[in-house]
């Protein structure tokens, strides 16, 4: 699955929000989870798996807990699509600002 596609749902995201803190029982996500979003502990477990299998976490057992944590191996993908979005956007940007701010300064000339 394209990293975008996982990151494009929103409880996805704010599962990943809340590893951002660090590790966390699957329990204390998915009650957060159901909280928030309302949705059953299999749909909870669905995402979990999804972000499982895509490598946007890592799960170890202790004991009878399953721990999530952040991969950032995925994220280092996302963001290097990221820089060469931005190292196309960036210059075109800048040359809009550049002329928006030109034209805002003849309307205060006289």
């Amino acid at each position: 699955m394209h990293a975008f596609d996982v990151l494009g749902d929103p409880i996805r995201r704010r599962i990943l929000e809340q590893l951002g803190r660090g590790e966390a029982a699957a329990g204390d996500l998915t009650r957060t989870i159901q909280e928030e979003f309302g949705i059953s502990q299999p749909g909870v477990s669905q995402h979990l798996k999804v972000l499982r299998e895509s490598g946007f976490v890592t799960v170890r057992a202790d004991g009878t807990r399953r721990l999530y944590a952040t991969s950032y191996e995925r994220f280092d993908e996302v963001d290097a699509w990221m820089d060469r979005v931005r190292a196309f956007w960036t210059p075109h940007l800048d040359a809009l600002d550049t002329e928006v701010r030109r034209g805002l300064s003849r309307k205060d000339a006289p």
